[in-house]
C-alpha cells in the first residue's frame, strides 16, 4: 500500500471555488489563536467584523466602497499573472493613473461630463499600461526580471508624486498641505446614492470584470493569453507571437491598475495626494491569488478583503484588539490558497500494493 501525486491535467472549477472558500475559512480559524491569546473570543471578534462590514446601509456602502479600487487592482494582477507576467506594480501604475486623470481633469480641458470622465479614464487607463509596458519590454529585450524592475517603480512614482504635490502640481488653496490641485466638478464620478460614498468607479470595476471574462474565455488574445501563461515554447511554435501578446497584457494590467487611481481622484478623494493609497496595488496580488486568477471571481475575493479591512476597524473600536487583524486574516488565507494550489496541480492516489503470487 503506498500514496503518491499524481498531476492534475485540469482542475474542475468546483475545486477552485472550493479551495478558494476553504482558504478563506482557514485564514479565520488560524486568526482564532492570537484572538484567544488576547483573551478575547473569536466569534465575538468575527460577528464585530460581519456587523462593521455589513451591519448597516453606510458600513455596506464604506465596504464597497473600499472593494472598488481592489477589484480594478485584482483584475490587473489576475491578467498578467495568467500569462505569466509577475507584475508586482499595481501600486505604482494606481498612482500615475491617478496623475494622469489630475493632469487632465484639474482644467487642461473642459467638456461636459459624459466627455470628461471618459477622457480621464482613457488617460489613466493609458498612463497605468505604458508603465507596465516598459518593464515588460526591459524583460524582452534585456532579460530584466519585471518581479524587480515593477516593484522599484512604485517607490519611484511614489517619491515623483510627492514631488509634484509640493512642487507643481501643489494645490495654493490648501493651506499648505501637500497635495495637488483638484478635479473640475465635471470630471468627478457620479454617486450612485446620495450621502454615501460608492461611486461610478464600481460599476467600472464590475463592468472591467465582465469584460475581461469575455475576453480571456472568448477571444482569440485570450487563448492567446492562456496558450502563453501554459507554455511559451508551445506557443511560439505554434505561431502565436508571443512578444507582442505579452505586451498587449502588459497595458491591460497596468491599464486596469491606472483605472483604479483614476477612481479614487475622481470618485473618493478629488485631489491627488501621496497617501491616496493605503496599498491597494499591493492587496489587489491577494485579491488575485483568492480568486484563482478568476476576473468573476476577483471582484467577490475584494469583497471578501475589503469586508475585513472595514469590519476590523469597527471591531477594534469595539474590543480594543489591534485592527491590523485584518492584515493577519488576509495575509493567512493567501498562505492558505498557496497550499491549496498545490491540491489544484496533484492529486493525492492511493494504491493498493499487489500481491506476488507463487509461480509452478
Amino acid at each position: 500500500m503506498s500514496w503518491r501525486l499524481e498531476p492534475r491535467a485540469n482542475a474542475p472549477m468546483s475545486l477552485k471555488i472550493t479551495v478558494s472558500l476553504l482558504a478563506g475559512l482557514a485564514g479565520l480559524l488560524l486568526v482564532a489563536i492570537p484572538v484567544l491569546a488576547a483573551g478575547r473570543s473569536p466569534l465575538q471578534a468575527y460577528g464585530l467584523i460581519v456587523q462593521g462590514a455589513f451591519g448597516s446601509m453606510f458600513a455596506f456602502s464604506e465596504t464597497l466602497n473600499r472593494a472598488t479600487p481592489l477589484i480594478l487592482t485584482g483584475l490587473a494582477a489576475a491578467v498578467a499573472f495568467r500569462a505569466r507576467l509577475w507584475n508586482i506594480g499595481a501600486e505604482g501604475q494606481l498612482y500615475i493613473g491617478a496623475l494622469a486623470a489630475v493632469v487632465v481633469g484639474s482644467g487642461l480641458v473642459h467638456l461636459p461630463p459624459m466627455l470628461m470622465i471618459p477622457i480621464i479614464m482613457i488617460a489613466g487607463f493609458l498612463a497605468g499600461g505604458l508603465m507596465m509596458v516598459v518593464p515588460a519590454f526591459l524583460k524582452q529585450r534585456f532579460g530584466a526580471d519585471e518581479v524587480v524592475t515593477t516593484l522599484l517603480l512604485n517607490f519611484i512614482v511614489i517619491l515623483f508624486i510627492q514631488m509634484l504635490v509640493e512642487g507643481v502640481l501643489k494645490d495654493p488653496m490648501a493651506l499648505g498641505w501637500p497635495q495637488s490641485v483638484p478635479l473640475i466638478a465635471e470630471a468627478h464620478y457620479p454617486k450612485l446614492m446620495p450621502r454615501l460614498r460608492m461611486h461610478f468607479g464600481l460599476i467600472v470595476g464590475v463592468a472591467a470584470a465582465l469584460v475581461l471574462w469575455v475576453l480571456v474565455r472568448k477571444s482569440v488574445l485570450g487563448f492567446e493569453i492562456r496558450a502563453v501563461g501554459e507554455n511559451k515554447a508551445a506557443a511560439r511554435f505554434a505561431g502565436i507571437r508571443v512578444d507582442a501578446t505579452m505586451l498587449k497584457v502588459a497595458l491591460i494590467s497596468g491599464g486596469l491598475a491606472g483605472l483604479a487611481g483614476v477612481g479614487e481622484v475622481a470618485g473618493v478623494k478629488g485631489y491627488l495626494s501621496a497617501d491616496l493609497s493605503p496599498g491597494f496595488g499591493y492587496s489587489g496580488i491577494v485579491v488575485a491569488m483568492l480568486a484563482g486568477l478568476s476576473p468573476i471571481g476577483s471582484v467577490f475575493a475584494a469583497l471578501f478583503v475589503a469586508a475585513v479591512f472595514v469590519g476590523a476597524d469597527s471591531m477594534s473600536r469595539a474590543t480594543g484588539i489591534s485592527s491590523y487583524l485584518a492584515d493577519l486574516v488576509v495575509a493567512l488565507s493567501l498562505l492558505s490558497v498557496l497550499v491549496g494550489g498545490f491540491f489544484l496541480r496533484f492529486r493525492l492516489r492511493y494504491e493498493k500494493a499487489e500481491k506476488k503470487t507463487a509461480g509452478a
